[in-house]
């Protein structure tokens, strides 16, 4: 078999290398040293591995076999930088290349959550994380969901500019100047910012109305690739704020950075990505292509709401489980053993439903059993949210349970809709990607206990943390990555679940226990 002649330029770096006849172009690279970045794992799904040949015409170079001598220039983008990687936040899936979406300098990625924002402080080009910074986002106070915000907009138009302010000023500045100290840097160093988030947070932090999504046909004022000046909200003149493309209304830029970062699109079996945030936003690959909804899960998974719900913190109980005797309930708490209690994560909130409903405290419709409550006596007291269980300090009362049934609910007839709709069962999904930070700490036994992932094995789901941070990082580091997310919104079949006939009746049936 003849040997060919293969003429390589990367940057200022050119070699000669031999290729078989017949062989993928991509695998004559990275034989020669030249490893690139084939996030479809090289089908011909992605635009990762696009190089250009005879000094021109730009192909994929997976799909490429060569037949002769020839010259190819690989674009930096196209080299693998950055292999699949676990980063502290979040778990990446895919490879990248090194493209900044803007210059050197520092880049700042940023997740725009409903109820919580997170932002990395990155070097360019390397993409190497300097500090990060998390915490509540100030909108909080103006309404606990996309829908409060939405009404509020509605109601009072200057509301807009209220809830704008909000993120930029009471939440961004105090959490980028956090880590521009932990890091030593200053602001007048940075050159980018890049914002991931569901689409009405997007809209509120370019101070774009979000009502017309408020309404049927739910018609977003954008959902593309947007870049505003930096300096209109306090950056370096010349910094670029670039807002990722999102999907629809209610399935935003966080789910097409999350399904880019986990390689959702690029699987060789069915995927499913479930962010179990506020919104409870659902992405799946099937057979069919790809299908994303979502539900109106609420706050109750990241504590707001509940009578003693917090985020993890020193004092919070982040493990719940039950046992025979006088004293049934133990737990673990975050910080020092013996130290006081201030309330409960989310997870620690998915293990009590799971355990109380197997040791008999909680009813099939979550409701207190009497006779449990009465075998223990002082370990139940009413409260502001009707009779509560007694954790030490802390407090879980049957109006708590209530809002998680109907969380759990919303997600589990979300799940099962999707699956309905392209004839899948729950054991046809390779791995169920667990989105979200509260994801990270779930025990996935009692998730699928207590019926928030029906029907699913333990061994089917990966927790992958923050993706819609791991994706807006992604893009930072590889520009290419955005087409990527604009190419979701082309072929993501997004649906309105108030529209499915079978919906309510799921959503009905999940609010009871297993």
């Amino acid at each position: 078999m003849r040997d060919h002649t293969v003429r390589i330029q990367s940057g200022t770096d050119r070699r000669t290398a031999t290729a078989t006849d017949g062989e993928f172009l991509s695998d004559a690279l990275a034989r020669a040293g030249f490893p690139l970045n084939m996030r479809c794992h090289g089908r011909g799904l992605c635009n990762g591995c696009r190089v250009v040949v005879g000094g021109g015409e730009s192909v994929r170079s997976c799909n490429l076999r060569v037949t002769g001598a020839l010259g190819v220039e690989i674009p930096a983008r196209s080299l693998l930088a950055h292999p699949p990687a676990v980063v502290a936040d979040f778990k990446t899936g895919v490879p990248c290349g090194n493209d900044p979406l803007f210059g050197g300098g520092l880049g700042v990625a940023v997740d725009i959550g409903t109820t919580t924002a997170a932002l990395l402080l990155v070097e360019l080009p390397g993409g190497g994380i300097l500090s990060r910074a998390s915490g509540l986002n100030a909108q909080v106070g103006m309404g606990d969901n996309v829908l409060t915000r939405i009404q509020l907009c509605q109601d009072d138009k200057s509301a807009v500019a209220r809830l704008r302010d909000a993120f930029w000023k009471s939440t961004f500045d105090p959490l980028l100047d956090r880590a521009l100290a932990e890091a030593g840097r200053g602001r007048a160093e940075i050159s980018g910012v890049v914002l991931a988030g569901n689409t009405t947070m997007l809209h509120l932090a370019c101070g774009e109305d979000p009502t017309p999504m408020g309404t049927v046909p739910f018609t977003p004022v954008f959902l593309d690739h947007r870049v505003m000046p930096g300096d209109r909200f306090g950056l370096p003149a010349g910094c670029g704020v670039h807002v990722l493309p999102g999907l629809s209304a209610y399935v935003g830029a966080d789910i097409a950075a999350g399904a880019i970062c986990r390689g959702i699109a690029f699987a060789y079996r069915p995927q499913l990505f479930v962010d179990v945030g506020t919104n409870g936003e659902i992405l799946l690959a099937g057979p069919a292509g790809l299908t994303a909804c979502a539900t109106a899960a609420g706050p109750a998974f990241e504590g707001c709401g509940l009578l003693s719900g917090m985020r993890a913190a020193e004092g919070a109980i982040s493990r719940i489980a039950f046992r025979e005797g006088p004293s049934p309930v133990t737990w673990q708490a975050i910080g020092p053993p013996g130290g006081p209690l201030h309330g409960i994560t989310g997870s620690a909130y998915i293990d009590f439903l799971s355990e109380a409903r197997a040791a008999g405290l909680l009813t099939e419709t979550g409701r207190f059993d009497r006779e449990y409550v009465d075998a223990h006596p002082g370990r139940f007291a009413p409260g502001e949210n009707g009779l509560c269980l007694l954790i030490d300090a802390v407090r879980i009362g049957e109006v708590d349970v209530a809002l998680l049934l109907q969380a759990k609910a919303a997600i589990a007839a979300g799940i099962e809709t999707l699956l309905e709709r392209q004839g899948l069962q729950p054991s046809d999904i390779e791995t169920l990607h667990l989105a979200g930070g509260f994801g990270l700490h779930l025990d996935s036994t009692h998730a699928i206990r207590c019926g928030l992932l029906p029907g699913f094995d333990a061994r089917q789901i990966e927790a992958v943390g923050n993706t819609s941070l791991g994706g807006a990082w992604l893009a930072m580091m590889d520009a290419s990555l955005v087409g990527e997310m604009e190419a979701l919104r082309q072929s993501t079949d997004t649906i309105e679940l108030n529209q499915d006939p079978g919906f309510e009746d799921r959503f009905i049936t999940h609010l009871a226990l297993p």
